[in-house]
């Protein structure tokens, strides 16, 4: 067949939001000391591994994995805080929970709404799922516009609201009673995303069934665990019956099911590490700043700073130093910012001195 009518075919059967949209972009990082995506820098400890290889030693990888893992959800509702009557549906990742909801609502044809900049994912799946998406933009600091949000929600009739706490890219946290006015004035669902709360230690889960709208997602991703894949979403049991409709069977592997539960008897090991790296974020805030950019308080595991004029050359020249950051070539607002996350020490150190020497 002919590119000409393998293009034609497609452009007869796909829709036009899909066609016209990109595939999330992923950097590629080998041979360098990756601090573009937030993760953990820290494996486990050699001890602790053994232990873990040891419990996947007879995983029944020829058997479908358990299709609700009862014991590891419950383990997870205690691990996250959740109040009494309180379900939890798990998603390979968040960004499965975040397509099943834009997927469930794609009916009602109402937008999709988040603040601007935020986390990627709810623009482009509601975009690709031919949702609009309305974006209400932060304020010079990167806060929360509250009238205009309020006013936007009165407009718009948003069928979900995103709301990534902390903020990504920023790692704003936004007052508690701005979420609350949010979720009072919301038509629909809104949907509270703590996937940095291992850095933040906030979390909005005691307001979970005070009202019929929110839902809370979760992640074991910023906590050490991004292989894994392993995202949770929290609500009320109703919504989470309905939309567990749309859930993939056996969407949980075995082996992720088995690491999960192992992890959970050792979180101890975890906490230590989002301690080491809330401080290693206060370090790098004070070393960039004294650099002479102008950098935002964070409660996530990232810094996002601002460099007019130079952030291409930066973003190009710490690449060249052997490390890679999290540049926004396709943002309007955030061209000449860049976003780094917080390593170990030592890769801080990396980081630090590369970025002196391009100054």
């Amino acid at each position: 067949m002919s590119d000409s009518a393998t293009t034609a075919l497609m452009q007869g059967l796909l829709r036009p939001e899909l066609l016209a949209s990109k595939a999330y972009a992923v950097a590629d990082g080998e041979g360098l000391i990756k601090l573009d995506a937030m993760e953990n820098p820290y494996g486990l400890p050699a001890a602790l591994r053994e232990q873990w290889l040891e419990s996947l030693t007879d995983a029944p990888l020829n058997r479908y994995p358990d299709a609700h893992p009862t014991l590891l959800m419950e383990g997870l509702k205690a691990h996250i805080g959740l109040p009494a009557g309180i379900e939890l549906m798990l998603g390979n990742g968040s960004d499965e929970l975040i397509q099943i909801l834009v997927t469930a609502v794609a009916g009602s044809r109402r937008p999709i709404m988040a603040v601007d900049p935020s986390f990627v994912m709810y623009r482009l799946l509601a975009q690709q799922l031919g949702l609009p998406f309305v974006g209400i933009p932060l304020d010079a600091d990167f806060q929360l516009d509250l009238p205009a949000m309020l006013a936007a929600i009165a407009a718009q009739q948003p069928a979900i609201i995103f709301l990534d706490w902390p903020n990504n890219p920023s790692g704003s946290l936004f007052p508690e009673t701005d979420l609350e006015a949010i979720v009072a004035a919301a038509p629909g669902l809104v949907v509270v995303d703590e996937a940095y709360h291992a850095f933040s230690q906030k979390t909005f889960a005691d307001h979970l069934g005070r009202t019929p709208n929110l839902l809370l997602l979760r992640t074991m991703s910023k906590e050490g665990l991004a292989g894994m894949r392993l995202g949770m979403l929290a609500g009320p049991a109703a919504w989470i019956q309905e939309l567990d409709k749309l859930r993939l069977p056996y969407n949980i592997n075995v082996l992720t099911q088995r690491s999960a539960s192992f992890y959970l008897r050792h979180t101890e090991v975890l906490n230590a590490q989002a301690e080491i790296l809330r401080v290693e974020r206060e370090r790098l805030f004070k070393a960039i700043r004294a650099c002479g950019l102008s950098v935002w308080p964070s409660a996530a595991n990232f810094l996002l700073f601002h460099a007019p004029g130079r952030a291409a050359v930066l973003f190009s020249g710490l690449r060249a130093g052997g490390v890679l950051i999290k540049a926004f070539t396709g943002h309007p607002r955030l061209g000449e910012y860049l976003r780094v996350s917080v390593g170990t020490p030592a890769e801080n150190d990396r980081f630090l001195a590369v970025l002196e020497s391009l100054l």
